[in-house]
C-alpha cells in the first residue's frame, strides 16, 4: 500500500497534491503515519507532512542530492511540474539587462501595464546554487499581482562557477541599472525595493547594506527566511536539520560551495549580513518560518535591526517550513500566506513613506 501510494504520487504529483491538500487534516495525518514519516514536527501544516513524508519514501535528502548539477536540473523539474496553472499577470517580459559585467537576463514583471507603480527587484533563492527565474516565476507573480507592484526578477549566476563577490556585484548593477531606468520603467516616484528568499534574502540585505549612501539603494527590503549568518549555528539549525525540505546538510553545501571555496570569511558582512553596518538601512520586512534551519537567525537580524533604529516589521509563520513560497501551486495555506505577507508588505512600505493604500 505504502509504495502505490508512492508511485500515485510520482506519477501525477500536482493533481495527486491538490487532492491530499483537500483532504481532511485527520485524513492527512493517517497518510503521514502510513508513510511512516519518522520525524515530529506536530504543528507543522499537515498537507506539507504528506508532502514530505512522500518524499523520505523516494529517498529525498534535501535540496542538494548528488551532484551540484543533477539538483539543479531536478529542482527546476520538480517547480515545472507542480506549476502548470499560473497566476494571471497584464505583462510579463523577458529582458536582457546590458551591464558592466555582461548582459544578464531578467523578468519584468507589470500587472498595470499603462500605471507607474514600485517596483520590487527580486533575488531567487536555491541556496546561491540552485533555482532561477522559472523555479520562483509564481513567487514573483502572486509578488506583483497581490502587493500591486514592477517585479524585476534578476536570474544571477550561480556558485560555485562564480565567486561571492561577483555575484553580489552583478546583483548590484542589477538594482543600478534598473534606477537608471526608473523612467523608462514607470517606476513610480522611484519607489525601488528589494527582495529575495532564503540565498536571495541574503543578497537583497546584503546589498541594501552595501548602497545605503548611494542614489540606486533600495526603498525597502522584503526578507522571506533569509541566511543571514554563516558563521554560527543556532537551535533552529540543529532542532530542524532532517526530514524537511532544507536541511542542515544542504547548509553546509551552500556555505562550502559560495563562501568557503571562494576564500570568503563567514563573518564578513557581504556573506554573514548580520555583522554588517545595520544603521540607515531601509524599512525592512521580515518573514520566518517556525520548522527552518534558517529561522532563529532571521529573528535575530529582525531583532538587531529594531535595535539600531531601523523600521522592521517581523512575521512568523508557525506551521510553516522553509521553501513554503515555492508551494503555493499546491497548497491552498501557503497560498494564502503568501498572499497575505504581499499584501502587507506593501501597506509596510506604504506607510513608511506616508502612502494611504488599501485596494483589497
Amino acid at each position: 500500500m505504502r509504495k502505490k501510494l508512492i508511485n500515485i504520487f510520482d506519477q501525477h504529483q500536482e493533481i495527486t497534491a491538490r487532492i491530499v491538500d483537500r483532504m481532511p487534516k485527520i485524513v492527512q495525518k493517517s497518510l503521514v503515519e502510513l508513510l511512516s514519516y519518522p520525524y515530529q514536527y506536530p504543528n507543522l501544516d499537515s498537507f506539507i507532512q504528506c508532502m514530505l513524508a512522500a518524499q523520505y519514501r523516494r529517498g529525498y535528502k534535501g535540496l542538494i542530492n548528488g551532484s551540484i548539477v543533477q539538483s539543479r536540473i531536478q529542482f527546476e523539474q520538480q517547480m515545472q511540474r507542480i506549476s502548470s496553472h499560473k497566476t494571471y499577470i497584464s505583462k510579463t517580459e523577458d529582458i536582457h539587462l546590458p551591464l558592466q559585467s555582461g548582459t544578464l537576463l531578467a523578468r519584468h514583471y507589470q500587472p498595470a501595464p499603462h500605471k507607474k507603480l514600485p517596483m520590487v527587484v527580486y533575488y531567487h533563492g536555491g541556496g546561491f546554487i540552485l533555482g532561477s527565474i522559472n523555479t520562483h516565476d509564481e513567487v514573483c507573480r502572486l509578488l506583483a499581482k497581490y502587493a500591486q507592484v514592477q517585479v524585476l526578477s534578476i536570474n544571477y549566476p550561480l556558485a560555485p562557477e562564480f565567486g561571492s563577490n561577483q555575484i553580489i556585484q552583478i546583483c548590484e548593477d542589477a538594482l543600478a541599472w534598473t534606477y537608471q531606468n526608473r523612467k523608462n520603467l514607470k517606476i513610480l516616484k522611484s519607489r525601488i525595493a528589494v527582495a529575495g528568499d532564503s540565498a536571495g534574502g541574503n543578497l537583497a540585505t546584503v546589498i541594501a547594506q552595501k548602497t545605503k549612501l548611494k542614489k540606486h539603494a533600495p526603498r525597502a527590503q522584503l526578507l522571506i527566511y533569509p541566511v543571514t549568518d554563516f558563521a554560527r549555528r543556532y537551535p533552529s539549525y540543529y532542532a530542524y536539520k532532517d526530514g524537511l525540505i532544507l536541511t542542515s546538510d544542504d547548509v553546509d553545501i551552500m556555505i562550502s560551495e559560495y563562501a568557503k571555496k571562494h576564500d570568503m570569511s563567514l563573518s564578513q558582512p557581504n556573506i554573514s549580513p548580520l555583522y554588517g553596518d545595520l544603521k540607515k538601512l531601509a524599512p525592512t520586512y521580515i518573514v520566518t518560518a517556525e520548522y527552518d534551519v534558517l529561522h532563529d537567525e532571521g529573528e535575530i537580524y529582525a531583532n538587531l535591526l529594531q535595535q539600531k533604529g531601523i523600521k522592521v516589521k517581523y512575521v512568523n509563520y508557525d506551521d510553516q517550513t522553509h521553501g513554503f513560497i515555492n508551494l503555493t501551486p499546491i497548497s491552498k495555506k501557503a497560498k494564502k500566506h503568501t498572499i497575505q505577507m504581499f499584501k502587507d508588505f506593501r501597506k509596510f512600505w506604504n506607510k513608511q513613506e506616508g502612502y494611504f493604500w488599501n485596494i483589497f
